[in-house]
């Protein structure tokens, strides 16, 4: 997946809540003042080019829908992360959650006891 821009993301954010629309729909979800609907179409230009949504021709319009699911995108953005923070050590990063107390020894038992059950 190609890497969006924090624009490109905030948009996408809004597009996954909404699910199919128009840049006039996503425009309206700003507080005020609000971006126009034409800057906000140059954004789901964009957004098309990279692969995140596609369109059908509606009335004069057209309509959007998201082809990258959310979760796909953060998976993709943890990976990255993990990929350039933690020299692709996912080990590290259970490490430092630790650390931050994020993660507790009972989370990580529980994840193990449920992936020895999913095994079968």
């Amino acid at each position: 997946m190609e890497k969006l821009t924090s624009k490109e993301e905030e948009v996408m954010e809004l597009i996954w809540q909404i699910g199919q629309c128009a840049p006039k729909d996503v425009s309206s979800l700003y507080p005020e003042p609000q971006p126009s609907a034409n800057a906000i179409a140059q954004v789901f230009q964009a957004l098309e080019k990279k692969g995140y949504l596609t369109h059908e021709t509606k009335g004069r319009g057209f309509v959007y829908r998201p082809i990258v699911d959310k979760q796909a995108y953060g998976r993709g953005r943890l990976s990255s992360v993990i990929n350039r923070f933690f020299s692709d050590s996912y080990m590290s990063v259970v490490s430092a959650l630790m650390q931050e107390e994020k993660v507790t020894e009972a989370d990580l038992l529980q994840y193990l006891a449920d992936l020895k059950r999913k095994e079968g």
